[in-house]
């Protein structure tokens, strides 16, 4: 087991969430759509937000995901 849970190389993996089951990926897909279309906030505001959520939250797959796109 590595001292970290964190390992970068699997953000790269993370559009295969759906393999084993493709209707749990695609409902996943769908919420997340949703979540970051715009609605009260323009889908801009919440790509701006996102970071600092991801920071807060100190997610380093969401930190790494929001800060390099």
């Amino acid at each position: 087991m590595t001292a970290d849970y964190y390992e970068k190389k699997d953000l790269a993996d993370f559009a295969d969430i759906g393999e084993y089951s493709s209707k749990l990926g695609r409902k996943y897909f769908d919420y997340y759509g949703e979540a970051t279309n715009a609605g009260a906030l323009s889908a801009r505001e919440k790509a701006l937000i996102a970071p600092a959520v991801a920071t807060m939250q100190k997610c380093p797959y969401c930190i790494d995901a929001y800060t390099n796109q």
